[in-house]
């Protein structure tokens, strides 16, 4: 093979590897923003509305929606967790401790703490704008959660 020949197919291998890695690295790094994912069939649901993880910036946001009748049962997260209610009402414990938000209201929890959120069985759904910070939030949930959109 000559020599020129050997130079065009190595810079159409190295452009195509180039290419391909490019491509790779836009798929894992592609925006939830404006995704909507489900815990379970009727549970909590969660619409991204910034992607901080995807954009390089430390914080994802969302708003969050109870059902009525949520227990989402203690559980830890890996970054502070921020809620500012929209509507309905939210038992809100944390570590054992419970605060009643209501809309306006602000509640959060940092980890290592131990949080709950409950809502009224009788009750409407309740919706909160979460912030996760350090991001990573939306990617946790996307990793677990059922994606409706």
């Amino acid at each position: 093979m000559k020599r020129s020949t050997r130079y065009i197919v190595l810079g159409t291998a190295v452009a195509v590897a180039c290419a391909s890695s490019y491509s790779v690295g836009l798929i894992s790094q592609q925006s939830l923003e404006g995704a909507v994912f489900e815990s379970r069939p009727g549970g909590t649901q969660v619409e991204v509305l910034f992607d901080g993880g995807s954009r390089g910036v430390g914080v994802d946001v969302g708003v969050i929606t109870f059902p009525a009748g949520n227990n989402s049962g203690d559980h830890e997260h890996p970054q502070t967790e921020i809620f500012y209610m929209l509507d309905g009402e939210l038992e809100h414990v944390v570590n054992g401790e419970s605060q009643i938000l209501e809309p306006g209201m602000l509640g959060h929890v940092k980890p290592p703490n131990l949080v709950n959120h409950i809502t009224d069985p009788n009750g409407s759904s309740t919706r909160a704008v979460v912030i996760w910070a350090p991001s990573g939030g939306v990617a946790r949930i996307a990793s677990r959660w059922n994606r409706l959109r």
